[in-house]
């Protein structure tokens, strides 16, 4: 896969598996920074409120990415460590998947609890929408009001998706491009008079 592209859910997905009474909820969804991850999960701890246990794990950015998984009371190992494997196996990154358990009365043990937490994980994925999205930059540009029919050629040509804009006497346009064609449309802009490029 082009390093400039990365896998992820279109949107929220949820699976299922019981075992022996315990019934096991995943919650998958796309995500992208670490504040929408911590509203993701205490909604979902909202809603399975009554669940004993609220485990998950997660992974955003590029390679190397960051991750992180919990097991939230289940013995070290079971819960967020399979969690996160799914992900892996589907390589997947800005994505969250919390598993709920509703524990049925009869234990487990190690291995059926890595067993239920990888299956309920596996499912969620299977039954969400797998995309390829590009890697986005936002990027600002500045330059002379006399320049404007100049740059908003550039932006039709080259479709760009302009997020803001404001006008006088100097003209600042906030843009979102795919991060592999960066470099390109920074050459085009550049060959402007008077304009400034910012990345943020």
């Amino acid at each position: 896969m082009n390093t400039d592209e990365y896998r992820t859910l279109a949107f929220e997905a949820r699976g299922l598996y019981k075992e022996k009474g315990s019934k096991f909820i995943a919650v998958a969804l796309p995500v992208s920074t670490e504040e929408e991850i911590r509203l993701a999960r205490e909604r979902i701890r909202k809603e399975f409120h009554d669940a004993r246990h609220h485990c998950f794990a997660w992974r955003i950015g590029e390679p190397p990415y960051e991750s992180r998984y919990n097991d939230d009371g289940e013995p070290s190992g079971t819960a967020g460590k399979p969690i996160l494997g799914q992900i892996q196996s589907f390589e997947l990154t800005q994505i969250l998947i919390v598993v709920v358990r509703y524990f049925g009365g009869i234990k487990l043990g190690t291995g059926g609890l890595i067993q239920a937490y990888k299956k309920a994980s596996m499912d969620a994925l299977e039954n969400g929408q797998i995309i390829t999205k590009h890697w986005k930059v936002k990027v600002k540009i500045s330059f002379d009001y006399l320049k404007m029919n100049e740059i908003m050629k550039i932006i039709k040509e080259e479709d760009l998706m302009v997020t803001g804009q404001e006008s006088g006497e100097r003209c600042h346009i906030s843009l979102e491009i795919n991060k592999y064609r960066s470099l390109t449309i920074y050459n085009k802009f550049n060959s402007v008079e008077s304009l400034e490029w910012a990345v943020f």
